[in-house]
C-alpha cells in the first residue's frame, strides 16, 4: 500500500538519525531498510520541522515495523494517509538538510 506520511522531527537526534541512513545502519535492515532510505532521499521539509514522503508499507497498520525500529526514534506526530498515487511534495530536500546537521 502507499502512503503519503507527514512528521516531525526531533532536532537533536537528526546527527544520529543521518549517521543510521548512511552508515548501512537502517538499509541492511529487513525487510524495509531499503524503502526507508529511499523514502528519506525522496522526503521534503514543509514546514518548520515538518517533513512528507511516500512510501510502500505493506504493514497491518500503517508503517508498523518502520516506526518501531527506526522512525519513533527520530520524529514525532507521526501521521499516514492511504493514497493510490504519489504526487510531487513541494519543499527543500530533507536528505540535504540531514548532510548539512551532520557536518556541522
Amino acid at each position: 500500500m502507499e502512503y503519503k506520511v507527514r512528521a516531525r522531527i526531533i532536532d537533536e537526534r537528526m546527527s544520529t538519525f543521518c549517521k543510521a541512513l548512511t552508515d548501512g545502519t537502517v538499509l541492511n535492515q529487513q525487510p524495509d531498510g531499503r524503502e526507508i532510505v529511499s523514502s528519506m532521499k525522496r522526503a521534503k521539509l514543509t514546514g518548520p520541522g515538518i517533513i512528507e514522503w511516500y512510501e510502500t508499507c505493506y504493514c497491518p497498520s500503517p508503517l508498523e515495523h518502520e516506526r518501531q525500529t527506526v522512525f519513533d526514534q527520530y520524529l514525532t506526530d507521526l501521521e499516514t494517509e492511504l493514497v493510490d498515487q504519489r504526487e510531487h511534495i513541494e519543499g527543500e530536500s530533507f536528505w540535504a538538510y540531514l548532510e548539512q546537521v551532520s557536518d556541522s
